[in-house]
Parts: structure tokens; sequence; C-alpha cells
């Protein structure tokens, strides 16, 4: 029988675990992001939500109908008082496959990044540069990223803040060279999940304050408004992520992405008149009238029972009054 503790026998940590294992297989299904064959470098970092990747999908490899296999590949970067022996420690004690790389990026970044400004995105671009190179040198054909959706979301809301642009992180994407495709499988996992789940699997945590670099301060504003948006307004994440999946090109305003210049009318022949009481016509003029415009344009009663354009009765969602 299930017991109410709060260890991995829990009820609650049966439910969260089921929860997350099937955000990530929906979102595995819905993007087609692992396929029969396929060898899946999954990039672990010693963070809770490369943990929590590599965990659920060892799981999943297991009952999938399909055979895929798993490679956990980290990059030691050579920051100082990093715990080299965690990893390696873990993936061993669990039977994973892996690779650890040795390159001083650090050294690189500290003589690129001026004193005083965060290492982060220096450090990535050299860690992403490092490990899709290394998927394609092992034959992966797919990289598995840990980013889940308020990752994704703070992507967005930093790109349409502060670098003008609608974009975020897609949970599919073929690298710019063409040589890897990447896939972020927590792409429908909230963050808040993925520390309660860290902490019942209580995982080696490496954090990632090693090299002294504060955190980037625009993410963690941004971070702090989705915190704050989720707790005085439940669903509005949802509603945001949503909105991510059901984008309406011809409602925004890129010229390169939809037609605006070239739309034109596809009316038919079919003319109704206008229903009301009265129209009032004023400056007419008479080349307006050869061009069919009319003087005194017909008129005819409304009736609101039998009007057509009369609005369909639809149940209305219940909205959070808050919002």
């Amino acid at each position: 029988m299930p017991t109410h503790d709060d260890g991995l026998n829990s009820v609650r940590f049966r439910k969260l675990q089921k929860k997350l294992r099937k955000l990530v297989s929906w979102a595995i299904r819905d993007y087609n992001m692992i396929e029969d064959g396929d060898i899946v470098m999954v990039c672990i970092s010693g963070g809770k939500d490369s943990f929590t990747l590599l965990d659920i999908l060892l799981f999943l490899k297991k009952i999938a109908p399909i055979h895929f296999d798993i490679v956990a590949v980290n990059l030691d970067q050579k920051q100082p008082n990093f715990p080299a022996d965690v990893l390696p420690n873990y993936l061993n004690q669990h039977g994973i496959p892996y690779y650890i790389l040795e390159k001083d990026t650090y050294s690189i970044v500290k003589s690129l990044v001026p004193e005083g400004k965060t290492y982060c995105s220096a450090c990535s671009r050299l860690r992403r540069g490092s490990l899709y190179g290394f998927a394609k040198q092992i034959g992966a054909t797919k990289v598995a990223l840990g980013h889940h959706r308020d990752d994704i979301m703070a992507t967005f809301f930093l790109n349409l803040f502060h670098g003008g642009s609608l974009k975020a992180m897609p949970p599919k994407l073929l690298s710019d060279d063409g040589q890897n495709v990447l896939i972020r499988p927590l792409a429908y996992v909230e963050e808040k999940d993925i520390i309660k789940y860290a902490r019942y699997k209580d995982f080696p945590i490496i954090p990632c304050n090693l090299c002294g670099s504060q955190e980037n301060l625009q993410r963690a504003a941004i971070n702090n408004m989705l915190r704050e948006w989720d707790a005085q307004f439940p669903k509005r994440l949802d509603s945001i992520f949503a909105a991510l999946q059901n984008v309406a090109p011809s409602q925004l305003a890129d010229r390169e992405l939809f037609d605006f210049e070239h739309l034109s009318l596809a009316r038919d022949d079919k003319i109704r008149a206008f229903e009301g009481e009265h129209i009032q016509a004023g400056q007419i003029t008479p080349d307006l009238q050869q061009k069919g415009v009319p003087l005194a344009p017909k008129v005819q009663t409304f009736n609101p029972d039998t009007n057509d354009d009369k609005p369909k009765t639809v149940k209305i969602p219940t909205i959070n009054p808050l919002v």
C-alpha cells in the first residue's frame, strides 16, 4: 500500500513522477523528438533540470514501443572547486553510458568577459559549440537539453522586452549549421515541479555559481515576474505557453512571415442590404456613383430573430476575475 510520507514511496511523489513522465511523453510525441534507432545525447550539467531529464528519459527508454539509446555527456569546464567526482560516481552507480569532456573554457571566458559582467552568455556559447561538435563525433542523432517550460517563456519575454523579437526556445530545433537536431523533452514541465522532483530523488546537485559570476540580471527579473504571476494569477502561465503554440501570423506585423502586400478581396456577387431603419447619405459625388457607390443604398427591416449575423449562443468560459 502506498504511504503518505514524503519519501519515494509516498503518494505525493508517485503522482508527481507520473505527471512528469506523462508531460515528457506528450512533448516527445507532439514534436516527434525521438525516433526508432536514435542515439540521444543527454547534456548533463549537474543541475536539477538535466538530472530530471536524464532520469525520465531512462524510464521512457524501458517502456517505449521503439528502441533508442541514451548517452550522458558532461563538459567539465574547469571551474574552480568543481567536484569532478560527483557526476562519474552517479552515472557509474546507475549504469549509465557517459562521457566527461574536459576543456578549460573557464579561463577563456574569464579573459573575454570584462570584470563585473556575467559569464553566462559566453560560457554557454562555448559549451554549446563543444557539445554539438561532440554529438556528431559519437554519432548521436539527437541532442537533449534540460530547458523546461519556464525557460522557454522567460526567453520569450527576454526577446520581447530586450531583443525586439517574438521568439523563444522551440521544443525541437535544427541547429543553424544543420548538423544537429536539438530536443527539449521538458518543454511542458514547470520548474516548480522539477524542484520538487529533484528533492525527492536527492540528486547530487552541483551548484551553478562555482565561477563566481552573478546570475543574468535581466533573466532573473523575468523569472521573478513569472513566479509572481503564477502565484497571483493561476493559469496565466498556461495561457502564455499555449499562445506560443497558437501563433496567428496574419494577426501580427512581420512582413516576412505573412504577405500583407498582396492581400486581395475575394467577394462574390451576392449583396445584402443593410438591416436597419435608415441610411443618411451625403456628398456622394458623380465620380463615386460612376464607380458603383450608390447614392441611396437599400435598407431592409432589421429582425434580430432571423438575422444570420446574430452571434451564435456559445458557452462562455469561466475566467479568473482577477486577470
